[in-house]
This record gives structure tokens, C-alpha cells and sequence, in this order.
């Protein structure tokens, strides 16, 4: 990578968030479901090759895909969930409506990610949970049907273990009482699922202690067109702004439920101009100044808020973030890793980090940990250094954004891909 000043119009990326849920809940219609401008990324991937291997048809389509599930069925053969968190969860809870026994994995990676809350969740619903390796993390064995009225589970680890059990829950035959114990962190993608949900002809109903979720839900819906995403549309505008040049990301939903469509808000604080028009949002770069930013509800910003911290004037502090350490690398450490690297005045905290902002940054050589988000966050960074920066990962962006580096080279940034 090298300097380089982001100018261009690209179109955004499909959600991943969404993808994921449409697929799971298209398949619970158990119609020829339409999914319509799915994101196709190594993650999606893997959620859509667990439901096949759990009796869904899929046809893949250049700008869609078709769904059939005539019965939800236990696979003979372990689930491999890859790298994807979302996808071990969501098909977790949904493995715990069979009476049959469910394996679940992932790559190394995914094994070290949290699972006891939504196991001892399914556990207290009836579910029979086994750890083939460590406790608390994946391989697992689930057998259900889970049948039991009322749950628990932890919000300050995981909102994915809310929205699984979410979805399976309307499922179930019984009625379910779900307490949330503690504050939920990435309170918006639960918010995305009881959309989804909601559009899907499925009601929840959420109480002072958590949701009430009505058994035997009927599933209904002949198609979904997957919107644009703002987390991945942040690393293009943080670009923008960072270089002093001038992005605008078409189809990106402004009453969307994505959390992560507070970037645009909080560029504009950092210092950048911005323009929301009805088929786009621009933004524009400027004299950038530090600031203090709450990530709890937003942690997947965090890296490239961190980029931008690392070159604005003055002090920036990111915090509530303790869940980043869970992530797919410890997301704190990695990201203060890599921008010390490159010269960034920036010093971990328990929750986020403190930046001192530099003019420029320095190229280095990133050891992105396989992390997606670090990866394109480094990228973006690099486009700011005074020399060449080499990033030892071609792949991992793939995971939730393929067409990175197809739209940096549409924006002029100078990035080259050496296999």
C-alpha cells in the first residue's frame, strides 16, 4: 500500500448482519424463499453451507439465491462455521429444536470465541450441550428439542447469543420467558433481528427483564433484498477522511437499525464534511480533532476509529469496548499493535485505547492476526504513511467485505495484492 487521497463514488457492500439472518430466516419459511442481493463473503458462506447441510436446496443466482427447507434436519457430519461467530450461534440455537444430536466447529480461530452463555441459555431451555474440547468454546454437541419456558443469558458478552435465541425461540412449541442479565452490548445488531424478525411475520415482545417470545411462530415471506452496509461503507468514508479526499457510498439506508451507521455522525464530530443526499452520503476530509467515543454499542468501528483518532489533532479516547477482546483477534491489542507499528502515539486500555493524534503515520509490515477488520483498517491507515506499508494477509477481508480492494482502486487509493 501506498500514500494515496480517496476520491470516487462506489456502491455499498450488502450487509453481512443482514445476510445472515435472511438466510437463517428464509429457511424457516420453508417456501421457495428469494433472497435477493445477498453478500456473498467467506462468512455468509458458511451460514449458507450449514443450512444445506441441515436439509436446505439452495440455487445460486448472479444476483440472488433461492432457498427451500422442507424440514430442518440433524447433519451426520460436524457444521464448519469457519471464522464466523454469527454463524456458530445462529445455527447453535437452531440445532437445539431437533431431537438429534448437532456437532459444531470452526478454524482456530472460531475456538476461542465465547459460547457458555448461549449454551447454558439452551441448557436451562432443555438442550443437552457437550464441549468436545474446552469449556465455554467450540467444538460442541447440542441435542434438543429444547421445550423449557424460561432462560437466561448474559448481554455484556455477545448480542449474537440474544438474536439466536431470538429466532429459534419462535420456533419451539412453548412460549419463552428470555432474561437478559446485565447491560447488552451491541444493543443495535439485536435491534437488526427483531426487524428482521418483525418483517418476517414474527412478533417478540420485549419486557423490563428481557423478551417474551411466542412458540410455534409461522414464518412468512416470498423474498428480502439484503441493504447496503454501513460497517463496511465506514472503512471507505474514514478513507475520505483521513486523506483529505471526498467519498460518497450509494444505498446506504439512513433508517436502518445498523448500529454502525453512527460513522457518518461521528466523522462529521471528528471533523469531516458531510452531505446526506437521498442516493448517497459524501463525505469529505478536514482538520481533524480527537475525541472521546463510547465504541459499547459500536464495537466493530473500533479499529478504523482508531485510524482516525491516530492522525486527528489533540486526544482521542475509545472506551467501553471489553467484548473487543473476544472478537476474532483481541481487537484492542491488535489494533494498538499495528498503529504503533506505524507510528501512531496510541496506549491500550482494559476497555478501548488513548491516541495522541500525529501529522503523519510510518509504512510498516501488519500482522493482521487474520482479522478482517484489522486488516482493512491497516489498509486505510496505510494510505497516510510516509512509505510503503505491507500487510502479510491478502485473504481475510474476504470474510465480510470481497470487494475491498476491487473499490480502493475505484477511489484511486494505490494498493497492490502480490500472491
Amino acid at each position: 500500500m501506498k500514500s494515496s487521497t480517496a476520491n470516487g463514488t462506489v456502491t455499498a457492500p450488502p450487509s453481512k448482519s443482514y445476510t445472515h439472518r435472511a438466510m437463517v430466516l428464509g429457511a424457516l419459511t420453508g417456501s421457495n424463499f428469494s433472497l435477493k442481493k445477498p453478500l456473498m463473503s467467506e462468512d455468509t458462506k458458511a451460514t449458507l453451507e450449514s443450512l444445506q447441510r441441515m436439509g436446505a436446496e439452495v440455487d445460486i443466482y448472479p444476483s440472488y439465491l433461492r432457498l427451500r427447507l422442507e424440514e430442518l434436519t440433524a447433519p451426520a457430519e460436524p457444521i464448519n462455521a469457519r471464522n464466523s461467530g454469527t454463524t456458530i450461534r445462529l445455527l447453535t440455537a437452531l440445532a437445539s429444536l431437533l431431537p438429534a444430536t448437532t456437532t459444531l466447529t470452526g478454524d482456530a480461530s472460531l475456538t476461542k470465541r465465547p459460547m457458555g452463555p448461549l449454551m447454558d441459555a439452551l441448557t436451562q431451555l432443555g438442550a443437552s450441550c457437550v464441549y468436545i474440547g474446552q469449556s465455554g468454546r467450540p467444538p460442541l454437541r447440542i441435542k434438543g428439542p429444547i421445550s423449557k419456558t424460561h432462560a437466561e443469558v448474559k448481554g455484556d458478552v455477545s448480542s449474537q447469543f440474544i438474536s439466536s435465541l431470538l429466532i429459534a425461540c419462535t420456533q419451539k412449541k412453548e412460549d419463552t420467558k428470555l432474561n437478559i442479565t446485565g447491560q447488552i452490548t451491541s444493543r443495535p445488531y439485536v435491534d437488526i433481528t427483531l426487524d428482521m424478525l418483525d418483517r418476517f411475520g414474527a412478533k417478540v415482545e420485549e419486557s423490563p427483564s428481557g423478551f417474551e417470545i411466542p412458540g410455534r411462530q409461522i414464518l412468512e415471506r416470498e423474498s428480502y433484498a439484503i441493504p447496503g452496509d454501513f460497517s463496511s461503507a465506514a472503512f471507505l468514508f474514514a478513507a475520505a477522511a483521513i486523506t483529505g479526499g471526498r467519498v460518497a457510498v450509494r444505498q446506504l439506508d439512513s433508517k436502518s437499525p445498523q448500529g454502525d451507521k453512527a460513522i457518518i455522525g461521528l466523522l462529521e464530530r471528528f471533523g469531516a464534511s458531510v452531505s446526506r443526499q437521498p442516493h448517497a452520503t459524501t463525505v469529505s476530509g478536514g482538520a481533524l480533532r480527537g475525541m472521546e467515543v463510547n465504541v459499547r454499542a459500536i464495537p466493530d468501528l473500533f479499529p478504523i476509529l482508531a485510524v482516525v483518532g491516530a492522525v486527528s489533532d489533540g486526544k482521542t479516547v475509545l472506551k467501553g469496548g471489553e467484548n473487543l477482546r473476544v472478537k476474532e483477534s483481541d481487537r484492542i491489542a491488535t489494533t494498538v499493535r499495528f498503529l504503533q507499528d506505524m507510528g501512531a502515539r496510541i496506549l491500550p486500555k482494559d476497555d478501548g485505547c488513548e491516541i495522541i493524534g500525529v501529522p503523519r503515520l510510518n509504512g510498516a509490515k501488519v500482522d493482521t492476526q487474520g482479522d478482517h477488520r484489522i486488516l482493512m483498517a491497516a489498509t486505510i491507515a496505510a494510505l497516510v504513511s510516509t512509505t510503503d506499508t505491507v500487510i502479510e494477509d491478502d485473504e481475510s477481508y474476504r470474510i465480510s467485505y470481497p470487494g475491498f480492494i476491487r473499490d480502493l482502486h475505484q477511489l484511486g487509493c494505490r494498493v497492490e495484492v502480490r500472491k
